[in-house]
């Protein structure tokens, strides 16, 4: 007989934060840059999206996760692409320059 405990717990539990996002009810374009946005034209879709985050009871586990699963496009969890990455920059020096 299976021992349960060692047994993967309920998946959904994990992703169930995602339905209070309020992002749920937009449309996803206004996270996700058309090809050849440059600009201030992107940077007030960017700004319009991060407005979106900010009201949002979900914001941290939605930028958590974008950061753990190192998200490449889009707004998540109120931090564009160029955000996440240096904020993953930073944690990556902050890293070594502990363990070096």
């Amino acid at each position: 007989m299976t021992e349960l405990s060692r047994l993967p717990g309920p998946v959904m539990d994990l992703w169930e934060w995602q339905y209070q996002g309020s992002c749920r009810d937009v449309d996803d374009t206004l996270f996700f840059h058309p090809e050849g946005e440059r600009g201030a034209a992107r940077r007030r879709r960017a700004e319009a999206a991060k407005a979106i985050c900010q009201g949002c009871p979900v914001m941290m586990e939605c930028r958590a996760q974008s950061l753990a699963v190192r998200e490449p496009y889009g707004v998540w969890g109120g931090l564009s692409e160029d955000e996440r990455a240096a904020a993953l920059a930073g944690i990556a020096s902050t890293t070594t320059r502990r363990v070096g």
